[in-house]
Formats: C-alpha cells, sequence, structure tokens
C-alpha cells in the first residue's frame, strides 16, 4: 500500500471523516447562521489541544488534538493579530459534528462524551442523510430536531437557528 492509502486507511480507521459533498454544504451553512450570532465566533475545522486529558478511556485512539466540524467560542476570541495557534488551547463552549457517510455513529458519541469531559457545554450531530440534528446537552442527553420543526434550539447554549436553512430547503 502507498503512503496515501495508508494515510487514508489510518484515519478512517481511527473514526476521522471523510467529508463528503452534503457534510461540506451542512458545515458552510452553519458557520455561515453562527456567524449572525454577535455572541460567538465560529470556527471551521479549528485543532483542538487535548493533550492534557487520555482519550482512550472514551475509546478514542487520538493523542494530541481532536477537531470538530465546527465549534464556536465568545465572541472574545477571533483573529490574532499576534500569533496563530496551530492548536487551540482553551475548549470550545460548543462543538458541532457532521456525520459523512463512511463514519460510525459510535464514534461520534465517544468525541461527544469526551467533549463534555473537556468542559464543553453542547455538542450537536448533524445527520445529513436524515436532514436532523440532535442536540446533546450532556453525553447521554439529547433532543431531535427535523425537518418537522422550525428550529434547532439549543437551550444551553440559547441557539435558535432555522432548520431549513442549515440543509438548503
Amino acid at each position: 500500500m502507498n503512503d496515501l492509502a495508508e494515510e487514508t486507511q489510518e484515519a478512517y480507521d481511527e473514526g476521522q471523516k471523510m467529508p463528503s459533498r452534503n457534510h461540506s454544504f451542512v458545515q458552510t451553512r452553519l458557520a455561515g447562521l453562527l456567524l449572525n450570532d454577535d455572541r460567538f465566533t465560529p470556527f471551521v475545522e479549528l485543532s483542538l489541544d487535548v493533550s492534557q486529558i487520555d482519550l482512550s478511556q472514551f475509546g478514542l485512539k487520538i493523542k494530541e488534538e481532536i477537531i470538530p466540524d465546527v465549534c464556536i467560542y465568545p465572541n472574545s476570541i477571533g483573529f490574532n493579530d499576534e500569533d496563530d495557534d496551530l492548536k487551540m488551547q482553551e475548549m470550545p463552549l460548543l462543538a458541532i459534528e457532521i456525520i459523512s457517510p463512511k463514519q460510525a455513529f459510535s464514534d461520534i458519541l465517544a468525541k461527544f462524551k469526551a467533549y463534555f469531559s473537556l468542559g464543553m457545554k453542547s455538542c450537536w450531530l448533524v445527520m445529513p442523510m436524515f436532514k436532523s440534528i440532535a442536540v446533546y446537552s450532556q453525553a447521554h442527553k439529547s433532543t431531535m430536531f427535523d425537518l418537522g420543526d422550525t428550529e434547532v434550539i439549543d437551550k444551553v447554549m440559547d441557539i435558535h437557528l432555522p432548520i431549513d436553512k442549515i440543509f438548503g430547503q
């Protein structure tokens, strides 16, 4: 196997995403909608430093960094004129994971356990194939939203987003 094929297989084995068109579409829509909320700064594919915790306790093979599809910080965190952080030390308030066609739900739920243990307040599991979003307020407690709802509501973060705009309806 060549180097690229080995890296791709290793990423797949570790439960990392292999983004698709719908994944990218929804990721862009979510970041754009969250950008309109002056309380928060959204980031896409931001590396978070998790070297301070052993993630193997959650069944993750990740050792030093974890990368949510979208995450939000307070609006006070934004562009840094002095230095660029390769890995953020401070954890975001919210992490959003968008499931890819070849990604397992169990991998994302393991990440959510890690996210909550790292101090995140909320996690979203976005499922483009079902046009639905599960908002987690705890590792095992979620509320499901789909196109039958008008909004995705995150009570912990006080976020209300029109679900039809997320999925381009």
